[in-house]
């Protein structure tokens, strides 16, 4: 008995990357912690970038959220 063969293609799914919207400006991270008074970024290489507190965060987006042109987003 033969059964058929089946190939799958198989997407890279590339790691989001974060954006964090400060009043001062922007921050691009790999990853982040969300402590009890703020968030941890983290870079690709798993450094720690900064600690932001959450009473200065504006928002934390998907990067590739941020660019779209979606004006709600900005």
């Amino acid at each position: 008995m033969m059964f058929p063969v089946q190939y799958f293609s198989v997407d890279i799914v590339q790691p989001s990357m974060y954006r964090a919207i400060l009043p001062e400006g922007q921050i691009v991270c790999e990853r982040y912690d969300e402590m009890e008074k703020g968030l941890e970024l983290y870079d690709e290489d798993d450094e720690f970038i900064a600690f932001v507190p959450y009473t200065t965060l504006h928002a934390l987006i998907n990067e590739e959220v941020y660019g779209e042109d979606e004006r709600s987003i900005m």
